[in-house]
């Protein structure tokens, strides 16, 4: 194995190579020209990222950097307006957090994001992760960034054979070892791209890799079965209602409560699924039109939608008429509902 010194520095040279092009990254070349990196879009990207993959974010991060260019922008947006265009990226407690944190920034640090890795873990919806990635990639703190690619790297390279998630201290203090003083921020985003790119969860590409010499997995052939993990319990089934009740065009929906699954989304009401909810919210001729699926982090869900025109006052929910509803602005399980239910409804 080779000092960390000299491992450090070999991937950085890949990475001067080899970065991936990214619309929140600054490249190393302009990094070394003095370009500095918005601690904005750092930081913006980073929570959308979380449980999400490049391809997924990308599209949705030019959406909120047009719509909202800075963190105080972001801070004075309509909550409404901010979930509707996180619709799809899932986890909408980041959504949620992400407000918090926008309007924390600008309420007590100034509008500027705290430099170091301490304070920013004082932020709304700011973990371990998140900021050391921010204190590393904006600030050039030489903090440890763990994501799930480093771990597949740090496995590899040091053969640890413990399981997932037994192995995550080891695992961060592994790459603790590597993080070099000189360019953290470059390093930090070096080895998640060697993660992403090179060290992959199938059929790593070893012999692009900078430290295919000094992988220990590597030279006792079991590159691939690194990390090992933990069998994951089998994740139950759940069932539920969706009423999706119209009148003369407009739609019944409901906001959700702040906490909870899918909190502060709009929806149809539901029938307790997720704890809550209730019975049909009016009166009409309710009529099954089918099943929607879907899957959440601990659960699958089965939802049986069922469509009515409701004329008598309604026990829940608000109007909504067609013109004003925007299907886009609802999460995925309803807009598969609403999917399901359009022809019903037209």
């Amino acid at each position: 194995m080779q000092d960390t010194r000299t491992l450090s520095q070999d991937l950085l040279a890949w990475y001067d190579r080899h970065a991936r092009v990214m619309a929140w990254r600054v490249s190393p070349q302009d990094r070394a020209a003095g370009l500095r990196p918005d601690p904005y879009r750092v930081w913006l990207s980073e929570v959308m990222l979380q449980q999400t993959t490049v391809a997924a974010v990308k599209d949705y991060f030019h959406r909120f950097t047009a719509r909202w260019p800075t963190v105080t922008a972001l801070a004075a947006a309509e909550d409404a307006q901010v979930m509707g265009e996180w619709a799809g990226l899932g986890y909408y407690a980041r959504a949620r957090n992400l407000l918090k944190c926008a309007r924390a920034v600008v309420t007590d640090h100034g509008g500027q994001f705290p430099t170091d890795r301490e304070r920013l873990l004082t932020l709304p919806g700011i973990g371990p992760y998140t900021a050391s990635a921010i204190a590393a990639i904006a600030f050039d703190e030489p903090a440890t960034v763990v994501d799930g690619n480093v771990e597949r790297v740090m496995s590899r390279l040091f053969l640890v054979e413990t399981p997932l998630p037994a192995a995550k201290p080891e695992l961060t203090a592994l790459a603790a070892s590597l993080t070099p003083s000189q360019r953290p921020g470059d390093y930090a985003q070096a080895v998640m791209d060697l993660g992403a790119t090179i060290c992959t969860p199938r059929s790593p590409a070893c012999g692009l890799c900078p430290w295919s010499q000094a992988c220990m997995a590597r030279a006792a052939g079991v590159q691939a079965d690194l990390p090992r993990k933990s069998p994951k319990p089998e994740k139950p089934t759940r069932r539920g209602t969706l009423w999706l009740g119209h009148r003369d065009g407009a739609m019944l929906l409901e906001r959700r409560p702040e906490k909870g699954l899918l909190g502060g989304m709009l929806g149809f009401p539901g029938d307790g699924w997720d704890g809550g909810g209730g019975p049909a919210p009016g009166d009409g001729d309710w009529r099954d039109i089918g099943e929607v699926r879907h899957t959440f982090t601990h659960f699958h869900l089965i939802l049986t939608v069922r469509t009515a025109r409701i004329d008598s006052p309604t026990t829940r929910g608000d109007w909504v008429a067609r013109a004003a509803f925007r299907p886009a602005d609802l999460p995925t399980v309803m807009r598969k509902a609403w999917d399901l239910a359009r022809a019903h409804l037209d």
